[in-house]
């Protein structure tokens, strides 16, 4: 979810660079079988918060491999435009309206899904919003809304979650951290402090159900090309030189920015049978950010 406490400036003048129940149940189909193409079919994926960034650049990923997809955000307008555009390529897509902290809304989600394609394989918990400010300059109200977002809504998503992957005898939870969680700047002490949590979150998960074949692990991206970095008053010549100077000053490794495809097939390679024997695990996909150690801007 874009947030637009999370710009900075940059290059002197340019601006800085944030009905469930009455759902038919898809089973899957017996004769699907994944292919170099496709190497998610048949599998049923949740998402939650992909009406834009990562999350839905993820949701496309999956879609395009063959997966069937439920998604969820805030945004019902984005949600529906995104279900319809992943139908009309040729995916399997449902948007399911949900705010991550809100429990009630949460289990909606995740049950209306598990209805919706008759079952879970894998999850990708990655709703997430950032304030920039200084510590003692934050709001009660921006830590507890920041908390509930990103930390809470991890929580909540892998509580509803998990029995359903018991019940399927295991299956797997990547959660959209950030580079940010082994990486400190100023400003953004309660962004990382919630991506620090998630962190603890997936350790234990990883430990708690691993005899019971669910793999936890989090995906740390560093500064990425979505809606929360980029001001909407930029046109795309503009955001293009600042984008430039952003992978520059920030990464320390490749110099350039990420786009939300590049993350969303990370999250797709964790997802595969090749990483069968990952857990507990946290993966910077950054560019060299975190082995730079320096960072001068927002990741996401």
């Amino acid at each position: 979810m874009a947030h637009e406490h999370s710009r900075r400036a940059v290059l002197g003048g340019v601006a800085g660079v944030g009905a469930v129940a009455g759902l038919t149940a898809l089973a899957p189909s017996a004769a699907a079988q994944p292919s170099p193409a496709r190497p998610f079919e048949g599998k049923i994926v949740q998402i939650t918060g992909a009406t834009s960034g990562i999350g839905e650049a993820t949701a496309r990923a999956f879609a395009a491999a063959g997966a069937k997809v439920a998604f969820c955000g805030r945004r019902r307008q984005l949600g529906r435009e995104v279900e319809r555009t992943i139908r009309e390529a040729g995916g399997e897509a449902t948007y399911l309206h949900a705010d991550v902290r809100d429990p009630r809304s949460v289990q909606r989600f995740v049950d209306g899904a598990v209805r919706r394609y008759g079952g879970l394989d894998i999850a990708f918990a990655n709703a997430g919003i950032q304030y920039a400010a200084r510590l003692h300059e934050t709001t009660l109200e921006q830590w507890d809304d920041l908390m509930a977002t990103n930390a809470r809504g991890v929580f909540l998503a892998m509580k509803y979650q998990i029995p359903h992957l018991i019940d399927a005898g295991g299956g797997q939870i990547i959660v959209n951290s950030s580079v940010g969680a082994v990486v400190g700047r100023p400003e953004l002490s309660l962004y990382q402090a919630s991506k620090q949590a998630i962190q603890a979150l997936v350790r234990s998960a990883a430990l708690e159900y691993g005899e019971q074949g669910i793999r936890v692990n989090a995906i740390l991206p560093g500064i990425t090309d979505t809606p929360m970095i980029r001001p909407p008053e930029l046109d795309d010549p503009t955001w293009e030189r600042a984008k430039a100077a952003l992978g520059q000053l920030n990464v320390d490794g490749l110099k350039t920015v990420a786009s939300a495809d590049q993350i969303a097939q990370a999250v797709l390679a964790m997802a595969a049978p090749g990483f069968g024997y990952l857990t507990g695990v946290s993966v910077p996909v950054d560019g060299g950010v975190a082995a730079g150690r320096r960072m001068l801007l927002p990741e996401r």
